[in-house]
């Protein structure tokens, strides 16, 4: 039991939550302050969490099973559960519906407007996973689908949305489509080779960093948008300066001539920068409470 469970931990790529579930908090506890005037509660940190571990592990399962024939084929990725065959398609399957249901019932808890947006972003889960067949705009979908993390825990303690909560969504959007862009670089000539879409394919190494240094770029100016419209400090704004700092050491550590750091600016850093955006956001907000 303890090994399938495992296999399942691999297959959702659990250390990946740390790219996404700092930006969830950091949605839920900056609404709550912006619109309710108070940090959100325990209970709702808890149920944000099993929202955010259902969306996952769903979105996850759905890609590994309509991408396991590509899967297959990919020396990078032949490797995994499905293809391996040390998962069962009915495994995933009923591993996935639970997982769903996981999502549904934290949502319900949490607020109305959740639930009217479910249908969303069920659909950008399983959208996602097919883009990669017809647009190398894939990045910009898993971005807006990433993005949904830190607007749904605003949604999620404020039953709204306002313009602070639609730049936070869209700067987690660059920020994710930026360090994909990256990622994907290692399966360009894959890609290629099998017809499928990314921007590395369509535009070649040295576009593809160019053009994810761009998406950064926004993201950046994203980072300090918020910082003007809301009361955000100093605290935050030495977050902001540390993310600046590992983007631009992000970009730095590579180039067309070298890209033997990938791993480490596809995991380490943007992992280090989404835990820094949130610590150093929740230190400005709880010292303001206190």
């Amino acid at each position: 039991m303890f090994r399938k469970i495992k296999i399942f931990m691999e297959m959702i790529k659990i250390e990946h939550t740390l790219f996404a579930l700092p930006f969830a908090f950091m949605g839920a506890i900056l609404g709550s302050v912006v619109v309710n005037g108070h940090l959100p509660s325990w209970a709702q940190i808890g149920w944000i969490l099993m929202a955010m571990f259902g969306a996952r592990s769903a979105a996850f399962g759905l890609n590994r099973m309509i991408d396991q024939a590509i899967d297959k084929k990919n020396p990078r990725t032949a490797g995994r559960a499905i293809p391996a065959g040390l998962l069962k398609n009915v495994e995933v399957i009923i591993f996935t519906i639970i997982s769903f249901v996981l999502l549904f019932w934290a949502a319900y808890e949490l607020s109305p407007l959740a639930v009217k947006l479910l249908p969303i972003a069920v659909f950008m889960l399983v959208f996602y996973s097919y883009t990669k067949r017809f647009t190398w705009l894939c990045h910009v979908v898993l971005g807006l689908t990433l993005g949904l993390a830190p607007l749904g825990g605003w949604v999620a303690v404020t039953n709204n949305i306002d313009w602070t909560a639609m730049i936070l969504f869209i700067t987690i959007a660059l920020w994710t489509a930026g360090f994909d862009v990256i990622y994907a670089i290692q399966d360009m000539e894959f890609d290629r080779k099998e017809g499928l879409y990314s921007i590395p394919a369509r535009f070649g190494l040295h576009k593809s960093l160019l053009i994810a240094r761009y998406f950064h770029v926004l993201t950046a100016a994203g980072f300090i948008a918020l910082f003007f419209i809301t009361d955000l400090s100093w605290w935050y704004f030495v977050g902001m300066v540390i993310s600046y700092i590992i983007l631009f050491y992000e970009h730095y550590i590579l180039s067309p001539n070298d890209m033997s750091k990938l791993q480490t600016a596809f995991f380490t850093m943007n992992s280090v920068l989404s835990i820094a955006v949130f610590v150093f956001t929740l230190i400005d907000l709880v010292v303001q409470f206190h």
